[in-house]
């Protein structure tokens, strides 16, 4: 059975984005020794339009220990109070050097 989750008034649907598993410097990170994720992509947004600021597939920041955590398709999501957020991470733009 397949389903799909819409949430509802002011929550919003995320796919919780893993964590890297090595350091900058190389080293490998066990799973035991990872941190709560803290960012995710935004999948599915509720009907109160008026209060929500993200849309899906914006990539969010957002507290360790918030929401409610389901598996859908394999995958960790959470629904969370699209007030909890704390911010929406944007690509950095990439310097040109003027010829």
């Amino acid at each position: 059975m397949s389903s799909t989750v819409q949430p509802l008034g002011s929550r919003v649907l995320v796919r919780v984005l893993p964590e890297e598993s090595l350091t900058k410097s190389g080293l490998f990170v066990p799973d035991t020794a990872k941190e709560k994720p803290q960012r995710g992509e935004v999948v599915a947004i509720g009907d109160d339009t008026e209060t929500i600021k993200v849309a899906a597939g914006d990539r969010v920041l957002f507290p360790k220990f918030t929401g409610t955590e389901i598996r859908l398709g394999g995958e960790e999501h959470l629904i969370i109070d699209s007030t909890e957020l704390l911010a929406i991470l944007r690509d950095a733009p990439v310097a040109v050097a003027a010829a």
